[in-house]
């Protein structure tokens, strides 16, 4: 398939695929009839990519990962996804203290009363 093909089927533009290729994370292939043809385990390579960065991942540990799908190294690999978890746990926290800030506010809000709408006036303070 030629790279807007696998650029379609994988989700993501043509721009994208040149990025991840400088990367070093999809190999240029060489051309043939004076197109590149990419091939089902290039299809596979960019999907995993897309699917380590919805989990998360960074483009240099999505590279280690693949690095490490040669090396069988699951320990490593076990590693890596132990500290994403880490990190989303993390993150999960945080957005649960913003969500519970921000209901504690709008029931605020909703109690009406004089003076300013406590969301904006919070929302001033912090800037």
């Amino acid at each position: 398939m030629k790279i807007g093909d696998l650029a379609r089927a994988g989700g993501v533009g043509v721009e994208t695929i040149r990025y991840y290729q400088r990367r070093e994370l999809l190999d240029e292939p060489l051309r043939a009839d004076g197109a590149r043809r990419y091939s089902l385990d290039d299809l596979r390579r960019l999907r995993f990519i897309r699917a380590a960065q919805s989990a998360g991942f960074t483009l240099e540990e999505i590279g280690e990962l693949l690095d490490l799908d040669a090396t069988e190294d699951r320990d490593r690999a076990r590693s890596l996804a132990s500290q994403r978890i880490a990190k989303l746990d993390i993150e999960i926290e945080r957005l649960r203290a913003a969500r519970a800030a921000l209901a504690r506010l709008a029931s605020d809000c909703s109690k009406g009363g004089a003076g300013r709408c406590p969301i904006i006036s919070a929302f001033e303070k912090s800037s």
